[in-house]
């Protein structure tokens, strides 16, 4: 298991440095700039050089490239271009409050759903329950969440008046946020423990566990659920990294400041360093993200343990 994380850890250094060094460069080739060109055009060559030094961009590009390599192993992601007198870990710092508080109510919502329509379409297999439940996730698949999140605000906001239509203002502001991020976590959990409860629920171990006289309830619980959670904890990885990330669309319609709205206004204003900074913040996390799903297949299916402890 040590030599697992080992390697694991190794990898991630690689990935990340190589993330960070393609987005650097591309930083670098993007046209326009993050600052006024006609503000800089009127300064004198002595200005200019000094407001370029401030932010080391007076450099050469390989060694500016040394510079940010040396201030990320730090832990220093660098000073925001738009947002004055910030540095991009204070503003990440800032935003992931909202954008993690949506993402684990969303991720709760849809997972506590998904199962629970998944259990009931296999055990109701080719009923009305089990064609309701599908109907429920080909609309999640099939609506874009932005479509949904729109259709909340005009009639649970706007004509009910139940919560309100955007905004950051308490709790009640996150409601249909996370509604809207929570549609596809149903629709795919759903399906997913659907399809893998019709298979496990025919296994030879499932009818002897049945055979010793175990409740229904008392297998599918201890047996059935566990099994086919596999397959749901692999697609709810790259899920749960998305959302908890921070929704870019979703948070710009709730008008939510979290990391999502921040990755869409640093691209507006070619903000380089926020940029680069949130594209790492989302690449690490979903490598952590990928790192621990690998740790709990072990957990779930104890014979994926046992193959990883003899190889």
């Amino acid at each position: 298991m040590g030599k697992f994380i080992g390697i694991k850890i190794l990898n991630i250094i690689i990935t990340l440095w190589i993330i960070a060094t393609i987005t650097f460069f591309l930083m670098k080739l993007l046209p326009g700039s993050p600052f006024n060109e006609e503000k800089l055009s009127s300064l004198t060559d002595e200005a200019r050089m000094e407001f370029l030094a401030k932010y080391e961009l007076d450099k050469p590009v390989y060694v500016q490239y040394g510079k940010y390599l040396v201030n990320l192993v730090k832990g220093d992601l660098g000073i925001s271009y738009y947002y004055k007198g910030q540095s991009v870990n204070e503003l990440l710092s800032s935003r992931i409050i909202p954008s993690a508080f949506l993402g684990v109510q969303a991720i709760i919502l849809g997972l506590s759903i998904g199962l629970i329509l998944g259990m009931i379409a296999a055990l109701k297999h080719n009923t009305v329950w089990d064609y309701v439940t599908m109907f429920i996730a080909v609309i999640g698949v099939s609506v874009p969440n932005f479509v949904f999140a729109a259709l909340l605000q005009y009639v649970v906001a706007l004509k009910w008046g139940l919560f309100p239509v955007a905004f950051w203002e308490g709790y009640d502001s996150s409601i249909l946020p996370s509604i809207a991020l929570s549609l596809m976590i149903i629709a795919l959990v759903s399906r997913f423990t659907r399809t893998e409860m019709l298979d496990v629920l025919q296994q030879d171990y499932i009818l002897t566990a049945k055979s010793k006289g175990l409740s229904q309830w008392a297998v599918i619980i201890k047996h059935a659920v566990r099994n086919a959670m596999i397959p749901v904890i692999t697609i709810l990885g790259p899920v749960a990294v998305s959302i908890l990330t921070g929704s870019l669309v979703i948070e710009n319609i709730f008008s939510i400041p979290g990391i999502g709205s921040l990755f869409v206004d640093s691209i507006k204003f070619n903000d380089y360093t926020t940029i680069m900074g949130v594209t790492l913040f989302y690449s690490a996390f979903f490598i952590l993200t990928m790192l621990v799903i690998d740790l709990l297949y072990s957990v779930i299916d104890p014979r994926i343990r046992i193959s990883g402890l003899k190889g």
